[in-house]
């Protein structure tokens, strides 16, 4: 059960003093930022964070800016009353849903961008969406100034980049890895995963095999970061994707292309099934 009945506030105002008054009285607190439409994923990452944290943030805000022209903001899921209900059984005290007039008021101009970063991997197909991330995580963090706030490490390439924000930019924040979530057939939790046929989700499972495969040939240094990435991507393609829009080997820090692992570094893919986008990862380590 929550220490405190969950409160639902939606101005900074609000939100400030709530969490003003925590830490007059030294409690811990935490924020998870979300979109909404909470699932299991979701709560796993309140769950990892109450174990360092006295007090849960949970903010819902369908952010604008990290929609692209051919993404349907309209159509994104608004579920409030059924998240809120998620919320209080996971035991979280207070529920932050801003208005877009209450984030971006009128005359806002301000963007927050990562040179280096967003341009590759799912930036390079989505312009200028992590430039809306950063903006609006920038100000969720400012806004609240928890002592912790965690990110999950399913969209890795947004944890790196928000990490990176974080320390460029001394936010005092210390930003958590939050575990990637699979479900019981070993596909990485998605809000998106209901859109897939009973025989898509059969060959969805394959990302989660070839990822585990071309981790365990690295690590064993049976093959190359090329081969092993060509290789994967024709696997993909032939049982059945439609597209595979990157299959690459990545610092696990700075995102940087690796053709050797030398240090820790993140295999990544993005996927087309269907009319369905799957992404995934999963951590090579050196030996």
């Amino acid at each position: 059960m929550p220490s405190e009945p969950l409160k639902i506030v939606r101005t900074v105002k609000e939100l400030r003093q709530q969490v003003s008054e925590w830490k007059q009285q030294g409690l811990k607190v935490g924020l998870v930022p979300t979109m909404g439409a909470l699932h299991h994923g979701h709560i796993s990452l309140v769950k990892q964070l109450q174990k360092d944290c006295d007090r849960m943030v949970v903010s819902i805000f369908v952010n604008p800016k990290q929609f692209g022209p051919s993404e349907d903001l309209d159509k994104y899921p608004r579920q409030e009353k059924l998240d809120a209900e998620k919320l209080t059984e996971a035991g979280v005290e207070l529920l932050y849903a801003p208005t877009v007039e209450e984030m971006y008021p009128e005359g806002f101009l301000t963007t927050v961008s990562i040179a280096g970063m967003t341009e590759v991997l799912c930036g390079a197909s989505r312009p200028g969406h992590f430039d809306g991330v950063t903006t609006v995580v920038t100000k969720l963090l400012l806004q609240c100034l928890p002592d912790m706030a965690i990110f999950g490490e399913k969209d890795f390439q947004q944890l790196a980049v928000l990490k990176k924000l974080v320390r460029d930019l001394d936010i005092p924040v210390q930003v958590v890895s939050g575990k990637l979530i699979r479900d019981e057939d070993g596909l990485a939790t998605s809000s998106r995963n209901v859109y897939l046929s009973p025989e898509q989700r059969t060959i969805a499972l394959e990302i989660n095999r070839t990822l585990k495969k071309i981790v365990d040939d690295l690590e064993a240094g049976r093959t190359s970061v090329a081969d092993a990435t060509a290789q994967g991507k024709q696997h993909l393609l032939e049982v059945g994707f439609n597209e595979v829009q990157y299959l690459e080997v990545r610092d696990a820090k700075t995102l940087q292309l690796v053709a050797e692992i030398t240090k820790p570094a993140r295999v990544l893919v993005a996927a087309i099934l269907g009319a369905t986008r799957l992404i995934d990862n999963m951590a090579i380590e050196p030996k």
